[in-house]
């Protein structure tokens, strides 16, 4: 018990007692999400590692089936519906006698420059980055003690990428994180003798990464094999929230067992608008969440993708207007080269996206949905989010007639981002009417979707 002399200085000091969380779920989903996450709203994931070198995957299946990541489990499992595609590309392209650890010797990364990659993402508009720490693959992009000699220092590039990305990119002053496979498909002790692998390779090595890096997200994958207690996922989360150095900031998601998705850990989510397969188009989901997908079919690199497999700058924008109106985030995937560069077409659809966000971010950025927006549909061209009293009208096609918003005040002011002239603007009852100004070449301030902002308009 302190002494009451000892508490009183506490207290004039400012000291309040930290709540410790317990591990259970009740405890753990008590736990609010950080308000940067909610504010950065858009993200780049990174999928890197050895898979980067076959970078093969087919194109016309199914989504989950067209994963260059995947290539090992493909390349081994009978069950898959592309076994027999991977197999063929594997068998004319390498030979049936090279094994997949093989690839690693063309994981060389030569081509990496950490300082003009975190440039790049800084200038696509994202306010966080998620790399891919270990794959399910096992292998590791850090000197991970748990996977000697199949990790990025010992073998392949002799390189510390995790730790030379970290550094660049919170120069930038972006938010770093690491995704992170809880299973490993073809490591031994994972396959003879789980809780073992748990407590002498798992958790280890997932407290080595956030001692060592200090992420401001941690981004579990590869639950499903388990429940969550035999992976001690709670056990974790409290050392994570109550001991570990991101305790206060760091974000997590809710693949932590095979019950847990959209249930428990930190935020919700989805994956090419897929959530336990139901599409998630046009739903509001409370909870904090995250849209990841990537630009083509594929998270790692695919060099079978043609450019009809990538979506367009205009479609992802319009992705990300959709993710945010509707209170998420998106987590848009990037695969780089196993000698370790962006491909020049990621490049460009990151460039067009930042210089979107660089005209209309007011109406992204710290933003949350509008709890009174008409309801996303399929054919929603009109999108809301509002910040503090102002409201957002982001048209993904520029109206030709004017626009009627209900219940807004009169008091508003509305402008359109980016252009310099007046926007005409009217009452009908207590509703308002916004006229679209006609815009040319010269004043046309952007190209993908327009920002109608009605400033003291709640």
């Amino acid at each position: 018990m302190l002494r009451p002399l000892l508490l009183v200085t506490l207290l004039a000091c400012g000291f309040t007692a930290r709540a410790q969380y317990q591990a259970n779920w009740n405890s753990i989903d008590s736990r609010p999400v950080p308000t940067w996450f909610q504010d950065a709203k858009f993200g780049i994931f990174i999928h890197w590692g050895v898979f980067s070198v076959p970078a093969w995957g087919p194109t016309k299946s199914a989504v989950y089936e067209q994963y260059a990541e995947w290539y090992w489990w493909r390349l081994l499992d009978p069950k898959a519906a592309t076994y027999k595609e991977f197999n063929d590309f594997h068998n004319r392209t390498y030979g049936k006698d090279f094994k997949y650890q093989d690839f690693v010797k063309g994981f060389t990364c030569e081509m990496f420059e950490p300082a003009d990659w975190a440039t790049m993402l800084e200038q696509s508009g994202a306010r966080y980055v998620v790399l891919t720490s270990k794959h399910h693959e096992g292998f590791t992009l850090w000197p991970s003690a748990q996977s000697w000699n199949w990790n990025a220092v010992d073998v392949g590039p002799h390189r510390d990428l995790a730790g030379d990305l970290t550094q660049a990119v919170k120069a930038k002053g972006l938010h770093m994180g690491f995704y992170y496979s809880l299973y490993e498909w073809f490591n031994p002790l994972y396959k003879s003798d789980v809780n073992k692998y748990v407590d002498d390779h798992m958790i280890p090595q997932m407290k080595d990464l956030v001692t060592r890096y200090k992420p401001d997200v941690v981004w579990t994958d590869g639950e499903w094999d388990h429940p969550s207690e035999t992976w001690k996922s709670t056990s974790f989360l409290a050392w994570l929230y109550n001991e570990s150095p991101v305790k206060e900031t760091v974000v997590v998601n809710d693949r932590w067992g095979k019950e847990t998705r959209s249930k428990h850990g930190g935020i919700y989510t989805t994956e090419y608008d897929l959530v336990h397969d139901q599409t998630s188009v046009g739903k509001k989901i409370e909870h904090p969440w995250e849209e990841c997908r990537g630009i083509g079919g594929s998270f790692g690199y695919n060099r079978n993708e043609q450019l009809a497999d990538y979506s367009t700058s205009e479609k992802l924008v319009h992705i990300l207007i959709d993710k945010v109106a509707r209170g998420g985030n998106l987590l848009l995937n990037i695969g780089p080269t196993a000698d370790g560069r962006i491909p020049v077409i990621m490049q460009q659809r990151l460039a067009d996206m930042g210089a979107w966000l660089r005209v209309n971010g007011e109406a992204i950025y710290g933003t949350r949905s509008w709890d009174k927006a008409p309801a996303v549909t399929a054919d929603t061209k009109v999108y809301y989010t509002r910040k503090g009293n102002d409201l957002y009208v982001i048209c993904t096609t520029f109206p030709e007639q004017s626009l009627t918003i209900k219940g807004v005040s009169k008091n508003a002011k509305v402008s359109l981002l980016g252009y310099s002239g007046k926007v005409a603007q009217g009452a009908s009852g207590s509703d308002l009417k916004i006229t679209p100004p006609s815009l040319n070449p010269a004043t046309n301030p952007c190209p993908y979707a327009w920002v109608f902002k009605v400033a003291n308009a709640l």
